[in-house]
């Protein structure tokens, strides 16, 4: 019996467009499952019970074209895969709505485990812990260090005027989604925009760079795929390493729906990230306080964002009750970082 279709992936059509596309490359009939835990666009695993491949599809009902380019996501695995990145081999872009109601892209399936909490990593125990965050500091100075006109990503982005861009996007995203007041976000804004820094040379910018959206498998515990390109592009390389000190920095919360894994035993300090980063990519880290803190502001508006969408009634599920209170607690970890740096 053929299990049902997950929703938003009809496989019977999946396997039509694949067999047209690239024929031979499925051996029979597809199954497949959504992966849980992607936040945006859908992810799904696909095998024909001899291969496996990832498809990637953006979320059901109405959605920005621009927050759910498949075309963007493609094109940047494509063009870093063959660098020192490792990313998933792309193997087929699909921007024909009627196979499957939406733009989709097929790529190979990595084996490896995204580490989305302490508690989760801590049982890699202390020495394969340290290894695997460090790891993962070393794949991003390997992003960074990504020539992007050698691989065809001249045009990705506009680097000039990066930050006050971003900091006005997220400023406008907050206006957006305001039901309260908020003590103190206001100030973390008008601080962070009084305290511009210079960005360094361009770089591909991955936007979310975390340890839950890598894959780390092998003897090694190695970084085998860097995952959810959704948000990428060519900007300033530094606000990828402030949130990733960020997710790296404890939120001194013993019970919380949002955590970091910076309490796993063995995991660096987010100083020594940072160190790490200096030391191998040649950057100047000495504004890194500010990064760090324009991180804490983004991660605030989204999680105000969630807030405000729960308060409506239009999000359901566990934990969604409890984000309304770790925004002030962003707020307060972006000011004191700001103050101290």
């Amino acid at each position: 019996m053929t299990p049902a279709d997950p929703r938003g992936l009809d496989l019977e059509r999946l396997r039509g467009h694949l067999d047209a596309a690239r024929p031979g490359l499925v051996a029979g009939p597809l199954t497949g499952r959504l992966i849980e835990g992607g936040r945006s666009n859908l992810t799904y695993a696909v095998t024909d019970g001899r291969a496996r491949w990832v498809v990637r599809r953006p979320p059901l009902g109405h959605v920005l074209a621009t927050a759910h380019d498949m075309r963007r996501e493609h094109r940047v695995i494509a063009a870093l895969h063959g660098t020192a990145v490792p990313v998933p081999e792309p193997l087929l872009l699909c921007e024909d709505a009627e196979v499957l109601g939406a733009p989709f892209y097929v790529m190979e399936h990595v084996d490896g485990v995204p580490y989305r909490t302490a508690d989760q990593l801590a049982q890699l125990g202390p020495e394969r812990t340290r290894r695997a965050v460090l790891g993962l500091v070393d794949t991003l100075v390997d992003l960074h260090a990504v020539d992007p006109e050698a691989v065809g990503l001249g045009d990705f982005g506009r680097p000039e005027g990066f930050l006050d861009r971003q900091l006005r996007r997220w400023g406008k995203q907050l206006a957006a989604s305001r039901g309260r007041e908020l003590a103190g976000i206001d100030e973390l804004h008008a601080a962070l925009g009084r305290a511009l820094p210079a960005s360094p040379a361009p770089a591909v910018v991955h936007g979310d760079f975390r340890l839950d959206n890598v894959l780390i498998g092998g003897p090694d515990d190695t970084i085998r795929a860097v995952l959810d390109w959704e948000m990428s592009t060519l900007g300033d390389p530094l606000t990828d390493l402030g949130l990733l000190v960020m997710y790296s920095s404890d939120l001194g919360l013993e019970d919380s729906p949002v955590s970091t894994t910076s309490r796993a035993p063995g995991h660096p300090a987010p100083a020594e990230l940072v160190e790490r980063y200096a030391a191998r990519s040649g950057r100047d880290t000495g504004a890194i306080a500010w990064y760090t803190a324009f991180a804490w502001f983004k991660l605030a508006v989204i999680l105000e964002g969630i807030h405000y969408r729960y308060t409506l009634g239009q999000t359901v599920g566990a934990g969604f009750d409890r984000i309304g209170e770790l925004v002030p607690v962003f707020i307060a970890h972006g000011l004191t970082t700001l103050q101290e740096g």
